[in-house]
């Protein structure tokens, strides 16, 4: 099992590191991605983060799954990366797993990848799910092979979803336990 988190400069940090931090507990090989051509990715709130490899070096046919945490210049970056976007579209098609957080759930909007799909995001950001049931209050919703999430307070239970989707629901319990989630 692996899984590419993509990092770009603006990114929420917490949305990223926690998540990366439970599927690595969880065993799950996790690669963080710079889109920025450069390995050093200064998140939101300026912490510099090391990512593990740059986009052009990923074979994407060896990942399960996409993730892409949230941020608003993140985002913004994220969206404009034309081959990121190409890859969010192939995982769809080829149905593998994506997952999104804060801002990010936009991206899979403007894709059309939410059509008919129940979706969460930031606060404010529902305009732009395009095609997406919003009416659920979750703060992590499962429709099919996506995984949305609403912003950094939710990073546990994302991150936890993941790898009940991934791993089984009684590891992502046992870590929940472990991490003292409440």
């Amino acid at each position: 099992m692996k899984v590419c988190l993509h990092l770009a400069d603006g990114f929420e940090e917490i949305e990223a590191i926690s998540v990366v931090d439970i599927l690595r507990r969880a065993d799950i090989e996790v690669e963080m991605v710079s889109i920025m051509g450069r390995k050093e990715v200064v998140g939101a709130h300026q912490i510099r983060v090391m990512a593990d490899v740059l986009f052009g070096y990923v074979d994407y046919s060896q990942v399960d799954m996409i993730i892409l945490p949230g941020g608003g210049q993140g985002t913004k970056n994220m969206d404009e990366h034309s081959a990121l976007n190409k890859q969010i579209t192939q995982f769809a098609a080829d149905g593998k797993w994506v997952a999104a957080i804060c801002a990010a759930p936009t991206i899979l909007g403007k894709l059309g990848l939410l059509e008919g799909k129940s979706a969460t995001c930031y606060p404010g950001c529902e305009p732009q799910l395009k095609g997406a049931d919003i009416t659920s209050p979750a703060s992590v919703i499962l429709d099919g092979k996506i995984i949305t999430s609403r912003g950094p307070g939710t990073s546990f239970a994302f991150g936890l979803k993941i790898v009940e989707m991934l791993k089984g629901l009684e590891l992502a319990n046992l870590l929940k336990e472990q991490m003292i989630i409440g």
